[in-house]
């Protein structure tokens, strides 16, 4: 029933789950082949579970919770265990990022940070943290004294996208440890190969049995974890539409919930923006892993006195994008996650044009690369706010640039959609740039440039979710406040 962990250097399949400290059999036959984003061809193949395994795994996190010594831990003991983790996870970031890259299309260099660099930083961040963090204080009442405790949430289930996977894995995964949680992580399949990674590391750490559970799944079985009785609380990564349905079921629970969802965020170009420092913080602005980023500012708002000039500069900036192999130092645009997600993508090239939006460059796949899910740079000007491209999240790199009159009307053009997640303002003149940027009803936003800040809080408001990862506030997601009403003796 049980197997010795594979590594993802000389190995990519994985037909087993990791469930309560052992790599375990599934319970039925379904699997997923992974395929190779840059080249279509077969990659991997990985077992899929049902609603049991998802079963298996919350008991064991529960159990690990309740009755193993997990629960009983001190902040101090967890942090010790966070930091051999990340070594563990350090010490394979080279194979596990080159892993993903494969999956999902990832330029190298961003795969080396987001999906080697930052796993291990998270973790020590919040081993850090907890250590500092008073978990029990004595305040003054009217009538003695109150002890207020802060205690794990208890089960966390993580439910987490193919497009930074070990990354928005860790997100969830390390203030949920180090807040005392267990957790049971599903992952994407179409990163169906790289998430036991975290299994490996986990072993090679001691990491108590039960403390982390893998479990690659479709939809149904991630419902059951959603709705499973042994759960306290979701964390999920993914898009506006299950996000909806998993806050409904949540608020049917009464079960908390952390959700991180789509965004169709806005660059917001002023009159006396340097063009070439936007041309700079594009790539992380609008192109980060190929577009197939949450935060990507797809509509760029340009000043009608300078509209040519900031449609042309943006053009230009795709033509000099690099497009090819993922793994090669020198690309800067990859391919997509798989052939259904480029043909989405490439449909809605075919959505702006009848709208009459105007084609600028790019809007079909790249000559010479016929093998692979690639997508040609692409710029749309003359897009009107109400156009789908500019209502809907494409996940690659089909950017509409949009006209405004004044920064009035900029705003209201920012503010005019659904969701609020990321942002940018673009100006020489930083102080007129902030005061636009508290306008714009989004989580995030940036200041002539666009970089999250894994120290300081991250999510939407409206559509774009509910609730902050990153930074100390992340750890309150994984937090409940007790109050226990004493004597006043009790005061120091």
């Amino acid at each position: 029933m049980t197997s010795t962990p594979t590594s993802t250097a000389t190995e990519l399949d994985r037909p087993r789950f990791f469930v309560d400290g052992e790599w375990v059999t599934p319970r039925g036959s379904e699997t997923h082949r992974a395929i190779e984003a840059a080249t279509g061809e077969p990659l991997g193949t990985a077992a899929l579970g049902t609603a049991a395994d998802v079963d298996d795994a919350v008991r064991a996190a529960r159990r690990a919770l309740d009755a193993g010594p997990w629960g009983r831990t001190t902040p101090a003991e967890r942090a010790a265990v966070l930091r051999r983790v990340a070594d563990a996870l350090a010490a394979r970031a080279a194979d596990t990022s080159r892993l993903v890259s494969r999956e999902n299309g990832m330029p190298i260099r961003l795969s080396e940070g987001s999906n080697g660099i930052v796993p291990p930083v998270l973790l020590r961040m919040y081993a850090d943290l907890v250590e500092r963090l008073p978990f029990e204080e004595v305040r003054r009442s009217p009538t003695g004294a109150t002890i207020v405790r802060r205690e794990p949430v208890g089960v966390v289930g993580a439910i987490t996208p193919w497009n930074y996977p070990q990354a928005l894995a860790m997100f969830k995964i390390a203030p949920a440890l180090a807040a005392g949680c267990t957790v049971v992580l599903k992952p994407s399949p179409e990163t169906a190969l790289d998430s036991y990674v975290l299994g490996d590391a986990a072993v090679e750490a001691g990491l108590p049995p039960g403390v982390l559970n893998i479990v690659l799944a479709g939809r149904e079985p991630g419902r059951s974890l959603v709705s499973h009785p042994l759960v306290d609380k979701i964390g999920f990564t993914g898009s506006t539409a299950a996000g909806r349905a998993i806050g409904a079921e949540c608020g049917r629970l009464i079960r908390r919930c952390t959700l991180e969802l789509g965004g169709k965020s806005a660059a917001i170009v002023l009159d006396d923006a340097d063009l070439d420092l936007l041309r700079a913080g594009l790539s992380t602005a609008a192109f980060q892993n190929n577009s197939q980023t949450c935060t990507t500012q797809s509509r760029i708002l340009a000043p009608r006195s300078r509209y040519t000039e900031v449609v042309d500069a943006v053009a230009q900036f795709c033509r000099e994008l690099v497009v090819g192999d993922p793994l090669d130092p020198a690309t800067t645009l990859g391919p997509m996650v798989s052939e259904d997600h480029r043909d989405r993508v490439l449909g809605y090239v075919d959505i702006a044009r009848a709208a009459g939006a105007r084609l600028v460059t790019g809007g079909g796949r790249p000559r010479g690369l016929d093998r692979g899910w690639f997508v040609e740079p692409t710029v749309f000007a003359d897009v009107d706010n109400a156009d789908r491209l500019a209502r809907e999240e494409v996940f690659g790199p089909v950017i509409a640039v949009i006209p405004y009159d004044d920064d009035e009307d900029a705003v209201r053009i920012a503010n005019d959609s659904e969701y609020g997640l990321a942002g940018s303002v673009w100006t020489a003149d930083e102080d007129r740039g902030l005061a636009l940027a508290g306008r714009v009803r989004t989580g995030t936003i940036g200041l002539n440039r666009y970089s999250i800040d894994l120290g300081a809080p991250f999510g939407g408001m409206k559509a774009s979710g509910l609730g902050r990862e990153l930074g100390p506030e992340a750890l309150d997601a994984y937090l409940e406040y007790k109050s226990l009403y004493v004597g006043a003796d009790r005061l120091g």
